[in-house]
Formats: structure tokens, sequence, C-alpha cells
């Protein structure tokens, strides 16, 4: 069991890095009714690659900014079906990939879809706060400052594997 005092204090709403994608600087609301995670996704396709199934899609990691686009490629790790807020049901591609926060690494699962009208490009559920220790206070934000928010993506950045 992980001793208190490794844990990280967070807000509801954090700026965090996706290095795994290419992706420097993204606000993600830190949401524990959220099972799983999402990621703001668009023009979604897979190819196989070696025998390895992978989602190439869109992202523009920053709200409100339809300039900076970032392609990202990540494998695949599953298909599920999840509910939204709604109730709404539709089938997801899942991946895999880092999130770096105050200077914690972890692997946490996300789902790919469209989150353009969402005030958030990232919700980051439950099972990924587990591999980053994180307890979340709901009283605050930005528990790292806006350091994050200064670092603005380079316009259409192809992310490596």
């Amino acid at each position: 069991m992980t001793n208190i005092k490794e844990k990280v204090i967070v807000g509801w709403r954090e700026w965090l890095s996706l290095p795994g994608l290419g992706i420097e600087a993204i606000k993600a609301k830190i949401d524990t009714g959220a099972r799983s995670s999402a990621i703001h996704a668009y023009s979604i396709e897979t190819e196989i690659i070696d025998g390895q199934e992978f989602a190439i899609f869109q992202v523009h990691p920053l709200q409100d900014d339809l300039s900076n686009t970032i392609t990202c490629r990540a494998p695949v790790v599953d298909r599920r079906i999840v509910r939204d807020s709604g109730g709404h049901e539709e089938e997801r591609l899942f991946i895999s990939t880092t999130v770096e926060f105050m200077g914690k690494c972890w692997e946490a699962e996300f789902s790919l879809t469209n989150r353009e009208n969402m005030a958030f490009r990232m919700l980051l559920g439950r099972t990924s706060l587990v591999g980053g220790s994180l307890i979340v206070d709901p009283a605050r934000s930005f528990t790292q400052g806006e350091e994050l928010a200064a670092k603005k993506p380079a316009a259409s950045k192809e992310s490596q594997l």
C-alpha cells in the first residue's frame, strides 16, 4: 500500500503532459466520478503495423484554438462500449500512453472520442489516478501553476511512437 506521504494532492483541473503523444500541455478535468479516461481525438483511423493495430488521430490540445493540431499514433489496447455522462453508449478505441505531472510519470489508458464541445480536452478518470498516486482536492485547481499552459504546442506537429 502506498504511503500517504508519497501521494500528490491535485486539484479538480490540472495541466498535464502526454509525452508519448507529443502533447506538452493539455488541460484535464480530474474526475473521480468517471471510471475511464478520455482524450479529445478526431479523424481517427487505424492501421496494422507488424501485426499490431495502431490508432492514428488528430488532437487540438488547447480549448478554442484550432490552429494547433497534433497528429498522434499509439497502439490500440482495446475496443470497449463507453457510456457518456448523458447515458449514450458508443464503441471507442482505447490506447495506453504516459501521463506526466509534477515530476511523476505513469501509464494510463484513454478512450479516443470527440470532445470538441466539452470544456476539457482530456478527462482523467479514477482508474488512471491510481498509477500517479494522486489525491484529488476539489477545492483546488492548477496545483503546479500555469507553467505548462505557457507551453504552446507547435502547429501540425506529429508525435513519435
